[in-house]
């Protein structure tokens, strides 16, 4: 078996490279009461146009951290008695996308599930970003707000609250079960479904990640595979820190948005997908965060995949989260 990264019996036993911030807990109790103190401003309006069977299809508004305006496709199946609980599957997209088609949700609708898919703020999607940040940005959003005197201002801190949002969110629909949170996406999809399973405690009763990216920034760094998906982390190091010198504290900062120290909160029961070939998010920053998950967990293994879909795996997490 060819190996990119660590040997799989090291993997299962490795704990990150990234420094933990001494503020962490801190810093994300505060990210929270001000999620908790942000009013919803819910809306949801039919799609106009759009024809569906046995479904139907609205979008869907919430305000969150930030002064932002965040959308959602929401699918739900048609003719649902009053008192009707159902399930509710919660999606996030890859870096840079959106939610996607109406299509797949309502199949997940035809199931019996009430959807909402998540535009990630100021990506490809209607979502909004409205936090003005000082400072650089070099060509991507994790170093978004990274210069910014305001640590609340980092760019995914505000995305991971989102998550949080899109609970409560969830949680006010007609017919939700409040008891059947679910949430599942690949890359960048894959940490909102960490970040949201993390910071939603016991709302989220199942997690389905696929590859998830934002983990452990320092060890992509030392495998010099911040190039892709990481690249503006090895880009603002090289055109801000050209000789490393005044670098202390630059990792630290970082961990406030590192998924490997939100996964210990996670209390979901959690199904885990990664290629040991993926060169965008490799196997070893993915399984610092998947080994600190202290739920109930399994991890499926694709040895020859990298950054890619995987045979069969959209079935095992439909089969995942129906059982």
């Amino acid at each position: 078996m060819p190996i990119l990264d660590m040997p799989l019996e090291q993997l299962y036993l490795y704990g990150g490279r990234n420094p933990r911030p001494d503020d962490f807990d801190a810093y994300w109790e505060a990210g929270l009461a001000e999620a908790a103190n942000t009013p919803l401003g819910l809306t949801a309006e039919k799609v106009p146009g759009l024809v569906a069977r046995n479904a139907e299809c609205y979008d869907l508004y919430f305000d969150s951290v930030k002064n932002s305006r965040v959308y959602c496709r929401y699918a739900r199946p048609a003719n649902v008695k009053p008192d009707e609980k159902l399930p509710v599957l919660l999606q996030f997209h890859g870096y840079g996308g959106d939610g996607g088609p109406f299509v797949d949700k309502i199949a997940w609708a035809g199931q019996g599930y009430i959807v909402l898919a998540m535009d990630c703020r100021g990506q490809g999607g209607r979502s909004e970003d409205c936090n003005p940040v000082k400072g650089r940005t070099q060509g991507g959003l994790i170093m978004r707000g990274f210069d910014d005197p305001d640590p609340t201002n980092l760019y995914f801190r505000n995305v991971f609250l989102d998550t949080v949002q899109i609970v409560k969110a969830a949680k006010s629909l007609p017919n939700a079960d409040p008891d059947r949170i679910y949430a599942t996406g690949g890359s960048q999809g894959g940490a909102l479904t960490v970040a949201c399973a993390a910071l939603n405690g016991k709302d989220i009763k199942k997690a389905a990640p696929v590859h998830p990216f934002l983990c452990d920034y320092k060890r992509v760094w030392e495998m010099d595979l911040a190039r892709n998906a990481y690249h503006d982390i090895y880009e603002h190091l090289r055109f801000y820190y050209p000789t490393y010198e005044k670098q202390a504290g630059f990792w630290e900062r970082l961990g406030h948005i590192d998924l490997q120290f939100l996964a210990p909160r996670i209390t979901a029961d959690v199904l885990w997908a990664t290629g040991l070939m993926d060169n965008i998010c490799p196997p070893s920053s993915q399984f610092a965060a998947y080994n600190k998950i202290k739920s109930k967990k399994q991890i499926r293994i694709y040895p020859d995949f990298a950054h890619e879909g995987m045979p069969g795996l959209a079935d095992e997490i439909m089969t995942f989260l129906n059982t």
